[in-house]
Parts: structure tokens; sequence; C-alpha cells
């Protein structure tokens, strides 16, 4: 098979020793298209590393059409298209992925648009309704709400009754945020981004990839019994946060990752999406956002446009489309 192989100057489009057989419980996937996440220049920097046993291969999920099922497999077929949630591997021509973190391409849609689906749906979901295990009227806070997961979570909050502010870092960004469904929007480059939240009700919930210096502020916008799910330090590895704040108001901060997570809860997370957010995409109340494709031996460049925060939803890489 070919892969992406990284060096000290570039992702190269390579070949690669072929994957073993899926095993027990495991399905083998040709890919056609693979997402590209924030977490894949984390790792390309030597920042974030696969979790042990996992694929030194960057991506975290794909599309494509299964090619061998592996034994005790029967809700699929060979030839079935399907878009997977992996721990690594994407950037190639074929994986192996246990089968609870597969799911069908939903109706209506093709296999490009299949591939900006798991990793960012995955994410929103888990941390939304199973981390902070937020209810129908409590409102979100997003940063960074024109990445993937932003978008995704302003789609999911429409859909399910939690209305969502979300900041980006430009005007035409907050523009589409807003039409995807966010009732207040800020401009990181307008300040703080605190009293705008405050004003508009403050959050129950924020789902925060920048950590940094946002934390001492988020803390200000958090209802009581608040919860702020970080999941990314774009800001930085360090932060300040107010104790009494957090005591007064009963505030949790949590720290939350889904690439380490055991394949069961992966497997409840993608359940939930197929039952619950599958139906929403196939009725056309959600939808896949895409910015830019590339053929996946540009990879490079694909991973230089989304170092750049130039993109609006999902970068995807053309594998055999």
């Amino acid at each position: 098979m070919k892969a992406i192989r990284v060096t000290d100057k570039a992702l190269i489009w390579d070949d690669h020793q072929d994957l073993p057989a899926p095993a027990a419980g495991e399905v083998a996937i040709d890919v056609a298209w693979a997402g590209m996440n924030r977490a894949d220049l984390m790792q390309r920097k030597g920042a974030y590393p696969p979790p042990p046993g996992a694929s030194p291969i960057l991506g975290l999920e794909v599309s494509g059409r299964i090619s061998a099922l592996g034994e005790g497999v029967s809700h699929f077929e060979v030839g079935d298209e399907v878009c997977a949630l992996l721990t690594g591997g994407g950037y190639a021509s074929s994986v192996v992925v246990p089968a609870e973190q597969v799911l069908p391409v939903p109706k209506g849609l093709n296999l490009e648009q299949a591939a900006a689906l798991p990793e960012v749906y995955a994410t929103a979901w888990m941390n939304m309704y199973m981390v902070a295990a937020i209810k129908p009227g409590d409102s979100v806070l997003v940063h960074a709400a024109a990445s993937g997961v932003g978008t995704a979570v302003i789609q999911l909050g429409k859909a399910m009754g939690n209305p969502v502010f979300a900041t980006a870092g430009s005007d035409e960004k907050l523009a589409f945020c807003r039409e995807l469904g966010a009732s207040g929007t800020w401009n990181r480059h307008n300040g703080s981004f605190a009293d705008a939240v405050i004003e508009w009700g403050g959050a129950d919930m924020i789902l925060d990839p920048v950590g940094g210096d946002y934390i001492a502020e988020d803390q200000k916008t958090l209802k009581p019994e608040g919860r702020l799910i970080l999941i990314g330090r774009m800001g930085g590895a360090e932060a300040r946060f107010d104790t009494g704040v957090m005591l007064m108001k009963r505030q949790r901060i949590i720290g939350s990752t889904l690439r380490a997570q055991p394949v069961a809860l992966k497997g409840e997370v993608m359940d939930a999406l197929f039952e619950t957010v599958w139906p929403k995409i196939e009725a056309g109340e959600i939808k896949p956002i895409i910015d830019r494709t590339w053929p996946v031996a540009q990879a490079d460049e694909a991973m230089a446009y989304l170092e750049s925060n130039e993109s609006t939803g999902k970068v995807l890489l053309a594998v055999n489309p």
C-alpha cells in the first residue's frame, strides 16, 4: 500500500508495508478520502504522539469502501461505502479499524462529504452530550468556531436545542457561523469575548481548543455549575484561572481528548451519531462543511493551508476518490 511518510522537510506519498488482514471485530477499508485535523499538525511536530499500539501514520478519519471483514463482523459487507473514526493511519491507501468505529455513509452524501464527518462530529457529540452532559436549552460557547469541530458544534447545538455563541478570527467566518445557526458571535481581534458572552446570557458549557489566556476569560462567562471542556492548547500550554470563581460558581474545568479513548467508548459515540445525527444529516438539518481538497500527494500544501487558520470547515485529502 501507499501512505504519507513524514520527513524533516516534507510529507511524502510513498510505498509502505501492507497492513495485516483485519482481526476479529475489525474491518479493512480502501481509503477514498482522508480528513485533515489539527491533531495531525501537532503529531507532525512531535507534540501529540499516537497512543500505544496506534498507527504512526497521520490521519484520524477516512471514508472509503470496505475491502475485508474480520471474524464476527456481520453488519457490514465487502464493498459497503463507509466513513470511520481512527486512532491513526488515515493518510494511506488502506486502513484497518475496529468495526465499532465505522458507520455507513449517510443517505444522500458521497464519499467526499462523508470524510468530513467522523472526527468532528464524534468530538462535538462526546464533549457536548457525554462529557458536559448538556440538556436542551443549555447554552454553549465555542472558540475557533469556523473550524471543523466548531461548525459541527454550531449545527448540533441548533439541531438539539442548545444556543451557541461563536468566536472566530474574521467577520467573514462569523457571518458563516451565523448562517449555520450561531445566535451570538465575537471577533477575537476585537479583544476579550467575555462581556459579549455575558450580555448574551452566559454559557452552561464551553468547548475551548485554545486554552492559554482564554481560560480566565472563559471562567467569567460560565454560569453556576458551568463546564469548561478544554480540547486543545492553540493558545499555549500554560494558563491562569481563578480558584475563587471556580469555587463560588461550582465550575468544572475538564481536559478531554477523543483519540486515546477505548474502543468501547468510541463505539458508544459512533452509535449515538448513527441514531441521532445521521437522520438529521439525511434530512438536510446538518451538513458537512468542506473548505478545500487536495490530492494526497500534496498533503504538505494542504497542511500549510490548515495551519494558516484560513480554512472554514474541513480540509480533505483525495486518496482514491
